[in-house]
């Protein structure tokens, strides 16, 4: 508990039992006798009683309702409440004598408000939970010895030392040391990450067991805490359409009441005057007016509908799962399409050779000419094929490197033109291919315009990948596609055993994009269609898809800018728990409209035709509020959706 909300909890308790002790005064109390001044000047002295605990509880509304009125932005819920609660003070000095009705509003009200508070204390702490992942200091090797110094003070290139228990400032590569890294503050997950040298990290993570020394690779403000941190900072900047709706709802609303409860203080007992020749009793109708008002406060949607995204996004990001704002969070519930990309998504990314076909090279020769060709890439199938290389390689071989995009490459290695890729490749520089009846991605390799044989890489599917499927159906997804660059047999092999709905293969880049449109085509209008991809490559397809996901995205630039929605782990298990927390979400919101709206409606009549009094309004107001805050507090409680 904040020390604000301390103090709000004392004034609210102080107001309380002065009210209560208040309640067990005599009725004649004080007594000046029995003529009409004494009886005015009896109830003067009580309302200044009753004042005591009312401006306890109410000071600080009054001053921003007279705040609002100079700034002409008067028509808030402060005003509303200013006004029916002095308004009610004024009628018990004139004519009832109770003001115990007045205090008790304001009471609520703020009881109200303290919920309100502590339920968006509450959410905070799920997101400050990210904001621990900032780092204090870094640790940087200096000619006095270690030396700790701002993050953001450290260039790329420099060499930062972490001891166990210590996060990890900054992105970079493992120089010396081993130790395992708590990587739950990124992921969601408690499950350890061993490194070694050669290893690369991300900040964020805590090493747990070991001394690291890290080469850092990119600045404190490229790195990915400061992406994440930036990430959840702007969460809230990008409203839903429900909080949209609800904001354009409450200056048309404010504005309607107002002019409802003057009509219902003047009108009736003007045409009771004028027209009927009755009493017009206008105590009876501005009471009747000031209870409307009370019960008119939108404060039940005002503050739980933004309260509910915000804790979904806060129960999210617990989860691991940031979403880059609350409009992202309601689409995500509207998701009938979930499109992935193959690899690194649905499958581990980690590619083995497993077969070398040769000729007239030897099984050596092959490898080392294509691992030299692909020694610039970071790909995975180029990271596999310089694994498999038994030789140490000397790039200095390596003079001219020509990228070809979805295609492969062609370098110069010892003056000899090498090119390394796919059937495309080899296609676009006339060179016959030999075909390859094995499952897996296949590398062919040219010398000099001659065939020199193929290299087999084979992936394997996450062992949740079959399981993601199943729950993706569970939570109401209809349609599951797969888009690869990968060869036909390969993909189809995948598909079946994940059970997918459609897949496309052999796409270059620019053909994902274009199939993507064909698949929003084809959807329907009222559902969306999210894209899941590793966030390296995927970048375009995640831009125009309607909802963007990035996996495994620690680390990726490309991720957190392209994607809405960004999973710090490489789990497709992770999207129908996010599409469950949205749904969740967007659940707990339409109960708080439909309830809040329905509470209204019935109190807003009933006070208009005198049978609401001013503690049916209390929680017409303030129960509903409070109501409504708790039920949006269930947001934040993502269990194992």
């Amino acid at each position: 508990m904040t020390k604000k909300q301390k103090k709000m909890l004392i004034r609210i308790c102080a107001a309380a039992v002065l009210l209560i002790a208040l309640h067990f005064l005599p009725e004649d109390f004080p007594s000046f006798g029995g003529t009409a001044e004494s009886g005015l000047l009896r109830r003067l002295v009580r309302m200044m009683l009753y004042l005591v605990p009312y401006l306890i509880i109410g000071h600080d509304i009054l001053r921003k309702a007279a705040r609002g009125i100079l700034n002409g932005q008067m028509l808030d819920e402060n005003f509303l409440m200013a006004v029916a609660t002095v308004g009610a003070l004024a009628i018990g000095l004139l004519k009832t004598g109770d003001y115990a009705e007045a205090v008790a509003v304001m009471l609520f009200y703020q009881i109200g408000e303290w919920f309100q508070s502590y339920a968006v204390g509450k959410s905070r702490k799920n997101i400050s939970a990210l904001m621990d992942i900032r780092p204090d200091f870094a640790r940087i090797e200096s000619e006095n010895g270690p030396e700790e110094v701002d993050p953001e003070e450290v260039p790329a290139g420099s060499v930062i030392i972490v001891r166990p228990g210590e996060k990890i400032p900054i992105d970079g590569i493992v120089e010396e040391g081993e130790s395992s890294l708590n990587t739950a503050a990124l992921t969601g997950e408690s499950v350890p990450r061993d490194v070694k040298p050669g290893d690369e990290v991300f900040s964020g993570c805590i090493s747990m067991s070991g001394l690291l020394r890290i080469r850092t690779t990119k600045e404190f403000g490229e790195s990915t805490v400061s992406k994440i941190l930036e990430l959840v900072e702007n969460a809230s900047s990008l409203k839903s359409r429900s909080e949209n709706f609800i904001s354009r709802f409450a200056r048309i609303y404010t504005p309607a009441v107002v002019i409802g409860a003057l009509a219902l203080a003047v009108l009736p007992p003007a045409v009771r005057g004028l027209f009927l020749g009755l009493p017009p009793e206008w105590g009876d109708w501005i009471y009747r007016a000031l209870t409307f008002l009370v019960i008119s406060c939108p404060c039940a949607l005002v503050i739980s509908i933004p309260l509910t995204f915000f804790a979904g996004i806060g129960g999210a990001g617990k989860a691991g799962i940031l979403v880059k704002g609350s409009v992202w969070l309601e689409e995500l519930s509207r998701t009938g399409t979930v499109v992935f990309d193959k690899t690194g998504t649905l499958t581990q990314g980690t590619f083995e050779v497993t077969a070398v076909h040769h000729s007239p090279l030897s099984e050596e020769e092959l490898l080392e000419y294509a691992a030299l060709a692909e020694s610039s890439s970071s790909h995975p199938i180029a990271v596999s094929i310089r694994n498999a290389c038994p030789r140490p390689l000397d790039l200095s071989r390596v003079t001219r490197v020509e990228e070809i995009s979805g295609n492969g490459v062609k370098v110069l290695i010892d003056g000899r033109e090498v090119a390394c890729g796919n059937a495309r490749l080899m296609e676009r520089l006339g060179v016959p291919c030999m075909e390859c009846h094995e499952t897996g991605t296949i590398v062919h390799v040219s010398i000099d315009g001659a065939y020199a044989g193929h290299i087999v890489i084979s992936d394997r599917e996450k062992p949740e990948a079959k399981e993601a499927v199943a729950a993706l159906r569970a939570a109401g997804v209809r349609r599951i596609v797969m888009l690869t660059g990968d060869r036909d047999a390969v993909a189809r092999q995948v598909a079946d055993r994940l059970d997918l709905d459609q897949v496309y293969s052999d796409l270059l880049p620019e053909d994902k994009v274009s199939m993507l449109e064909e698949l929003l085509k084809s959807g329907n209008p009222k559902e969306i269609l999210a894209f899941a991809g590793d966030g390296i490559n995927d970048a375009p397809v995640l831009t125009r898809a309607d909802l963007g996901i990035a996996m495994g995205a620690m680390g990726s630039d490309a991720a957190i800018e392209a994607a809405d929605i960004v999973l710090m782990d490489d789990n497709p298990l992770k999207i129908a728990r996010a599409i469950r927390i949205s749904r969740k979400c967007m659940a707990i919101v339409r109960q708080n409209i439909v309830f809040a709206l329905a509470v209204k409606a019935v109190c807003l009549i009933l006070g208009a035709l005198g049978i609401a009094n001013m503690w049916l309004a209390v929680f017409a107001d303030v129960g509903v509020m409070v109501i409504a805050v708790l039920n949006a507090i269930r947001a934040l409680f993502t269990g194992k959706t």
